[in-house]
């Protein structure tokens, strides 16, 4: 089963900007783990959210909305972890 993976034009653009190697890391989860099983890997559930969880890569957290009847996953935001990343 493939879900199909949604990703903001701001999300993107942050991980443009990004070392080669953190970009790497992150596009890998982007394009094939997330499209595999969104609910595999370090993730948490964003507490009073309904279907927004957080995945944690290295220094960083990708922030996405599953939708499990559309088989979609939206990811609208990536963030390097720090004090007032949640």
């Amino acid at each position: 089963m493939s879900w199909r993976v949604f990703v903001a034009s701001s999300a993107t653009k942050f991980v443009q900007r990004l070392p080669r190697k953190d970009a790497t890391r992150i596009k890998f989860v982007l394009e094939k783990e997330l499209s595999r099983d969104p609910y595999a890997g370090d993730i948490k559930k964003l507490a009073g959210e309904d279907n927004v969880w957080r995945r944690r890569v290295g220094s960083y957290r990708i922030f996405f909305e599953v939708y499990p009847v559309f088989q979609e996953v939206r990811v609208f935001d990536i963030e390097r972890r720090g004090s007032n990343t949640y």
